[in-house]
């Protein structure tokens, strides 16, 4: 495995999803939800990239001939399911789905030769990890037990056939890591990420909602970088939706593969519907103009940085209100826990979790993972 020498990320104390205020009062039990109340300003955690005078030489055809995965990047509700169902429709492309239990469990550790560890317990009660039915080989752990994972997901692949993954986070690890990797970077409006998040139940507030995406663009900004062009493919939901044919034969492109028809005809195989460009803009009839004003407050300059126009209301809300705002979300967030898994198990996992009862924390986790299973589409 080709890994950059260059100073290792660190890893985050909180999830990506929380922050330091959720852990006092557990509003984390939905590990994929937006389930925070991020700060104003969003802490730069990890290493920034160090500065180059030229990015090292690296044609697509060097890229391609490496064995690592292509990764699909892109924040939650952001088309990145629909998107990967395309993918792997078409005979030389696969992709098992999401897989950000590979890197939300790793660890860094002096006591491993690679520096890393796996967190085994959380992983084996991550509810997608448990769907990917991957063994865990007990001799192996680090990095070396990360690569014998990718290798079971190679093992099931057609001859010829690309890997693909999909990620929401951790993308600063996953570069020091695969640094070669080509990434698929995909876009969309952060007001219909928002909007759609919220329609979840994951969030409240748009404000609140929009925390993730803005986190998922910032690591892009700070891995940008140490890529290279021919690395790179940026995709729009916007677009994918509206001229899919051309967007897919793009991606083809960029994998070194023929267009193939099977790509648009995911909805056959799948609970998703085909795309519909009645999707675009909801926020603009969805959304209250109040809410979309303090979440461009928020997003700042990011929403215009990715080529999406502002309203010019944007505005931060004071202290107050945003106090407000914690409270409600945080009660939002409860009374959607336990409408989703019932009471009991939603307070009997967080009191569990506080206690630092693994057994039956286990237990209850798998529980909810059931519940997951049955109703996220």
């Amino acid at each position: 495995m080709s890994v950059l020498l260059s100073p290792r990320p660190q890893a985050k104390e909180h999830s990506p999803l929380t922050d330091p205020i959720d852990d006092l009062i557990w509003s984390d039990t939905l590990p994929e939800a937006l389930a925070e109340t991020l700060p104003e300003a969003l802490p730069q955690t990890g290493p920034q990239p160090p500065a180059r005078e030229e990015p090292p030489a690296r044609t697509p055809e060097m890229l391609a001939a490496k064995l690592d995965p292509v990764f699909i990047y892109g924040a939650l509700r952001s088309g990145t399911t629909m998107f990967r169902l395309m993918l792997d429709q078409h005979p030389k492309i696969a992709n098992p789905g999401e897989v950000d239990f590979l890197f939300d469990h790793l660890l860094p550790s002096n006591m491993h030769p690679s520096g890393w560890r796996y967190d085994r317990p959380a992983l084996l009660q991550n509810r997608i990890f448990l769907a990917q039915d991957l063994t865990l080989d007990p001799n192996l752990d680090g990095l070396d037990l990360l690569e014998d994972m990718i290798r079971q997901m190679r093992v099931r692949l057609r001859r010829g056939q690309v890997l693909t993954l999909n990620i929401h986070r951790n993308l600063r690890l996953v570069n020091w890591i695969y640094p070669d990797a080509r990434l698929i970077h995909v876009l969309r409006d952060p007001r219909d990420v928002a909007r759609s998040s919220v329609a979840m139940g994951w969030a409240h507030h748009l404000y609140h909602a929009v925390g993730h995406w803005i986190e998922v663009e910032s690591d892009w900004d700070c891995v940008a970088p140490w890529l290279v062009p021919q690395q790179v493919l940026t995709l729009r939901y916007e677009q994918l939706v509206q001229t899919p044919k051309e967007d897919l034969r793009r991606v083809c492109g960029f994998l070194g593969l023929p267009w193939d028809g099977a790509m648009l005809r995911y909805a056959e195989t799948s609970t998703y519907d085909a795309p519909d460009a009645s999707l675009i803009a909801q926020w603009k009839t969805r959304c209250d103009p109040d809410q979309i004003a303090l979440l461009e407050g928020r997003a700042g300059t990011l929403v215009t940085a990715r080529g999406y126009a502002v309203t010019g209301r944007a505005r931060r809300p004071s202290l107050v209100e945003r106090s407000g705002m914690g409270i409600s979300e945080k009660l939002h967030l409860w009374l959607h826990g336990a409408r989703t898994y019932g009471a009991g198990t939603f307070l009997a996992e967080k009191l569990t979790r506080l206690a630092r009862l693994q057994g039956p924390h286990g237990r209850l986790r798998l529980r909810m993972n059931q519940t997951d299973t049955l109703r996220l589409k």
